[in-house]
Order: C-alpha cells, then structure tokens, then sequence
C-alpha cells in the first residue's frame, strides 16, 4: 500500500491563500433580505391613478371572496347562540330556495354598484354587433363582459355557473336555470363558459385552446327556445395567469380531474400578481398591450349573433349544423383580430373536445 503523498510547504502557502481569496470574495457581498426580495419583485411606483388603485381594490377583493365567505361561517359556528339560525338558514339554502333555479333575485340597485363597474374597467370588453331586445340570446364564452348593460340596453345578462357555487349572487348553470330564464321572453340573456373546468387546465399564455367540439347541450337549449346564439371571445384570457405544468399523463392533471370527479370544478395551480407588486400573487396580470397603447391585455369581443329557429325537438343533424356556423363565427373574431390582440401568440386558434 502506498503512503500518502505529502504536501509541501509552498502546496499548503497556495491552498491556504487561494482558501482565503474564496472565502474574502464570500463575507464582501453581504446578505440582504430585503435587497433580494426588491431584485426579484417587481413593486408598483408609489403614485397610481386613483381610479386605479380601486379597479385592483375591486378584483382583489373578488379574488378573495371565497376564503372570507368561508372564513367569516367558521368564525360564526364559533358562537353556540347563533347554531339555531345558521341551521335554519343551511335549512333554506339547501332545502327551500330555488332562486339559483329561476334566474336568481335581479336587483338594478345591487348591480349598479360602483364597485362592479370598477371590477369590470380592470379589463374593459369591445362589441362588435348590434343586439337589439326583441329576443332572447346565450351568450358563449371563450376562453374559460363588462358594460354589458349599457352597450346593449333593453337585454338583461345572466351569468351562469355550478350549482355547487350558489352562493354568491350568480345563477345556476343547469337546464331548469337555463330554460326558466329564457322563457322569461325578449330581452333575456344567459352567459354560459362553455368549456368550463376541463379548458381552464389547458389555459396557457399564448395559446387559444377551445373545448367546444362535444358541447352541444347549450346549442340544443338555444334551438329550444329560439334564442339567437352569440359567440363571446376573450383575446388574452389565458395570458392573465401563469399556470402549472399538468399536461396529460402528469400526476398534477390526474389529481386535478379526479378533484373534478368529485366536486364538479377543478382548481389550476396558477399564479399572478399582487396588489403591491407585478410579479407575485394570486390576482390577474394587466400586462400592457403595446398595439392598443393601453394597459389591459383582455378583450374580450363579442361577435354576431347567430339566429336560430325554435323546435321542441331539435335533431342532431339541426345542432351540429349550428355549431358549425358557431365556430365559423368564432374562427372569424380570431383571424380578423389575431394580428392585432394576439401579437404573442404560440400557435392558431384550436378547437379541441
């Protein structure tokens, strides 16, 4: 066995010099938390519009409303006094009230609220057609608006969703819902997210994935009660958030459908913004769109309407028929706005399930 080589004196001059050059070039740069959280988030300047600040108020709140909602329940189950009336009151949402199911409780005051109309100039929306009230329309929304009343007066808006989310103050996106606000006669209008759950796990920047091939229930329910079919789409709808990677076949999209399975929604793992920053958070980006000179990046355009004709019973030769001139009206909002709110654009406009 061989002895170990032994280090001479000018070896161990040079590994004790070059040992201390390392560590001098280490204990220079001194560790700053704060200096390394200002290089990494990028904060808003101290001076914003008024106006704003409250549009991010208004979003940010919204964003929020769901663990408030929940968090304010739980502090009021802490009082036994109040178990009574919580349960009479679980009694009626659960058992008794079918407001969800009949178009909810319109109320002009609540929804002239300033702070709606500030939540909806956060991403102000274009129209590009003229509605007039003298029927009934569903609107589909793609990808998964605002001043809607006062660009097309005389129609009432109905923006649909789960069941399972009633109880904010939006309606149900059943068939009962549907038809009940439909049959409420010209003027009555329902939005409907078309491609739901299963889209927004394919939102990325860039991309304009549509779920609408096998959605044929809300074509059915239009042809039914002979309301005019209107194509909604958003440009820079999946450019809001930063999502996960989860493509098919990952163990993050297989827990994210069987969350699916069993609840009806699922949950993206996304990230934004924050109210104080424009890097970090959980509210939506309002990146600048160069090509507008303006700071939203969501247009949402709502295109001409697509008129049917009413039957009890529509044939599915009759509904796929009008889905093919529903996606051909979708397909011409892209090519004809493509070049100038989808600049960044990865790929074409995809139809997919």
């Amino acid at each position: 066995m061989e002895s170990p080589k032994k280090l001479s004196s000018e070896s161990r001059t040079l590994s004790a010099s070059s040992l201390r050059d390392r560590l001098s070039k280490l204990t220079t740069t001194p560790i700053n938390p704060v200096a390394a959280l200002q290089a990494n988030v990028n904060f808003v300047p101290a001076r914003i519009p008024r106006k704003r600040r409250l549009q991010m108020l208004a979003v940010a709140v919204w964003s929020v409303m769901i663990v408030l909602t929940t968090a304010a329940f739980l502090v009021l189950c802490s009082f036994p006094p109040l178990w009574p009336l919580l349960a009479v009151y679980q009694l009626w949402a659960l058992c008794i009230d079918n407001g969800p199911e009949n178009g909810g409780r319109l109320s002009p005051w609540f929804r002239s609220n300033p702070v709606w109309r500030y939540f909806a100039d956060y991403y102000p929306a274009s129209y590009e057609a003229d509605l007039p009230a003298d029927r009934p329309y569903v609107f589909g929304y793609h990808p998964h608006a605002t001043g809607f009343s006062a660009a097309f007066p005389g129609i009432k808006p109905h923006l649909l969703t789960l069941s399972s989310n009633f109880r904010v103050p939006v309606c149900s996106v059943s068939k009962r819902s549907c038809s009940n606000i439909l049959k409420s006669g010209p003027g009555s209008a329902i939005t409907i997210v078309v491609g739901g759950a299963a889209e927004s796990l394919s939102a990325r920047p860039g991309t304009a994935d549509l779920t609408l091939r096998r959605r044929l229930g809300f074509i059915k329910l239009a042809i039914q009660h002979g309301a005019d079919l209107v194509p909604v789409f958003s440009f820079g709808e999946n450019d809001i958030y930063e999502q996960m990677p989860n493509e098919k076949g990952t163990s993050v999209y297989a827990l994210q459908k069987k969350f699916q399975s069993v609840f009806g929604f699922t949950l993206p793992l996304f990230h934004g913004r924050g109210l104080l920053n424009y890097n970090l958070g959980l509210m939506p980006y309002r990146r600048r769109m160069l090509q507008l000179n303006t700071d939203c990046c969501l247009v949402p355009l709502v295109g001409k309407p697509i008129h049917v004709k009413q039957s009890a019973r529509p044939s599915l030769e009759e509904i796929m028929d009008i889905q093919k001139k529903y996606i051909e009206e979708l397909t011409r909002i892209w090519n004809t706005y493509k070049d100038q709110f989808a600049k960044a654009r990865l790929r074409e406009l995809n139809i997919i399930d």
